[in-house]
């Protein structure tokens, strides 16, 4: 149950990122808005590139910190709640079970054809 408290944490950041990239998108509609009247408030112009500035900044940092994680999960390293490293260790040993037997099979029948001669 660890799993589904981590996955619900990185879903609750990657929504609030999404409010921020809304955020970013209204106050740069702002400032063209603003750049487009014929006298532009130089100090209302300020505040708003400001705003989207920080948002864009803020962005960049969670989408990075997301791609790290995402990376982290995409290599197979042990993290929190991940069982793809146990799976695939699994599905490898399946694998060589799989090839075992057919050798073995293999073996058998060359084994017989031998004692048939």
């Amino acid at each position: 149950m660890a799993g589904f408290g981590v996955a619900n944490e990185r879903l609750r950041a990657l929504e609030e990122l999404e409010r921020e990239i809304g955020a970013s998108l209204q106050s740069a509609g702002l400032v063209i808005l603003e750049l487009s009247k014929e006298k532009p408030q130089e100090r209302h112009l300020d505040r708003q590139a400001a705003q989207f500035g920080a948002a864009v900044a803020k962005v960049e940092a969670e989408l990075s910190a997301q791609i790290r994680y995402l990376t982290q999960v995409a290599t197979g390293q042990p993290h929190e709640g991940s069982s793809y490293a146990a799976r695939k260790s699994c599905q490898l040993a399946l694998n060589r079970l799989d090839y075992a037997r057919r050798r073995l099979a293999e073996l058998a029948r060359a084994c017989e054809l031998m004692l048939e001669q």
